[in-house]
């Protein structure tokens, strides 16, 4: 079980207040509150991290965007290294998404547009702001656009160290470590970069890029996606252990996390909750009651009611 970095505690407070935090240190996003009244559990501060700036979040919003409008409002000229730290986050960027799990991270260009999904279930963060200039000038291109750190390499496990050594250090201190940081995150860039991944590493980057981009159609199961990919089924389960979950689950918490954020977002503005499942990827509607249920503990109807969508039945 990786250790808790952030130790990060939360009350409730008004959304609007954590939007304000947030946007005053993180940066423009447009936050979708758990709920549409009353109090949201969340905290954002800023802290110095080894020589970096960085903040601390905590939330249980529904989903966090960053879109173009942000961007044109604050383009904020820099990458940060995202850390989960407790729970997960669905990240959506380049066209690809990313599951985070505690002590995953991911590095977030922060001049693309980009999404992040919480489905309404607490979350803290680290995001360890990264100055772009700096970042291009030391690495190229091959820092931008988005970029997941892959848990299986030795490298994370330095970051890692490297990470829990400037949430120690005192403010204004660190310059070393930060130097470190920059280190190990080039080697692992270049690495990435310069070398073919291997191929389980491929075949799981591919996977995810496919799951991302059909999900929406609901012929699209884990066997033709390993016919695309163009290896067995058995092989393509054995390639996604290391994540702690089957192709087939990873596809469904995908299109659950969809129709939940659509949901709750007052997207079916019809109180047509089916054509939600549908359009999300699903073709049994028992099975998409029962998966929802399961995994949030309450009704697709009911989500969508709570988001103002009266008449709809779950």
């Amino acid at each position: 079980m990786t250790q808790e970095l952030s130790h990060i505690t939360t009350d409730e407070i008004p959304i609007e207040v954590l939007r304000q935090d947030i946007n005053e240190i993180c940066g423009s996003f447009e936050i979708e509150p758990a709920h549409r009244e009353g109090p949201s559990h969340g905290l954002a501060r800023s802290q110095k991290m080894g020589g970096f700036d960085a903040a601390l979040v905590s939330l249980d919003a529904q989903h966090v965007n960053r879109t173009r409008t942000c961007i044109r409002r604050d383009p904020a000229e820099y990458l940060y290294m995202l850390v989960q730290d407790v729970g997960e986050c669905v990240v959506h960027q380049n066209g690809a998404a990313t599951l985070l799990r505690p002590g995953d991270m991911f590095l977030v260009d922060a001049t693309r547009p980009s999404q992040f999904i919480y489905d309404g279930k607490l979350s803290h963060q680290i995001s360890v702001h990264l100055p772009r200039d700096e970042m291009i000038g030391r690495f190229g291109s091959i820092c931008e656009g988005g970029v997941a750190v892959d848990r299986t390499d030795p490298l994370w496990v330095a970051l890692r160290a490297v990470l829990c050594k400037m949430t120690q250090c005192p403010p204004g201190a660190g310059t070393h470590l930060s130097e470190a940081f920059y280190g190990l995150l080039g080697a692992y860039l270049h690495q990435r970069h310069t070398q073919l991944p291997d191929a389980r590493g491929q075949i799981v980057e591919q996977a995810l890029h496919l799951m991302a981009r059909h999900f929406r159609d609901p012929d699209f199961g884990p066997s033709k996606l390993a016919s695309e990919l163009r290896v067995s089924l058995r092989s393509l389960q054995r390639y996604f252990e290391p994540l702690g979950e089957t192709p087939g689950q990873r596809l469904l918490h995908l299109r659950l996390a969809r129709a939940h954020s659509e949901l709750s977002g007052g997207r079916c503005r019809d109180g047509a909750v089916a054509d939600c499942a549908y359009r999300c990827g699903f073709n049994d509607l028992s099975h998409f009651y029962r998966a929802f249920r399961q995994r949030y503990g309450t009704t697709p109807g009911a989500v969508a009611a709570v988001s103002g969508n009266a008449g709809v039945i779950g």
